[in-house]
């Protein structure tokens, strides 16, 4: 049976539902989804990367702390972005960086092919932003 026929046998919202759960799972069968996965796991998984993630996260939220009494300075800062750099550094987290981004420019793709057919931008609207 094909797609067109078993969708035609739902109601609206029915076959709504069923056709975004199988563009959800054409999505994950991407192939820069996959690499994305897998360096994701690539990163969980390495101990080097995690200890820098965490050190990274302690100074920025230290950083965070000190901006919003009013006590950050420039050093501060520098010692924040270095701690990014050290972190973005490392091959297994430039490497997910960089699928991160792939797989952000093609889902911006496909959210500009979905909007075309709506009257508002799809990625932001189900994304549950607010606009003023």
């Amino acid at each position: 049976m094909s797609i067109e026929t078993e969708s035609a046998d739902l109601a609206p919202d029915g076959r709504v539902e069923k056709l975004a759960t199988e563009f959800g799972e054409a999505i994950t069968a991407l192939p820069v989804y996959q690499r994305f996965e897998e360096a994701k796991t690539a990163v969980e998984s390495d101990d080097e990367a995690q200890a820098a993630i965490e050190e990274f996260e302690s100074i920025r939220e230290e950083y965070m702390l000190a901006r919003q009494t009013g006590q950050a300075d420039q050093e501060a800062l520098r010692e924040l972005q270095a701690a990014q750099e050290e972190l973005h550094d490392l091959p297994v987290m430039s490497e997910y960086l960089e699928v991160q981004s792939e797989l952000e420019l093609r889902l911006q793709e496909l959210n500009e092919i979905v909007s075309e057919e709506l009257v508002v931008d799809f990625g932001e609207k189900a994304g549950g932003c607010c606009e003023d």
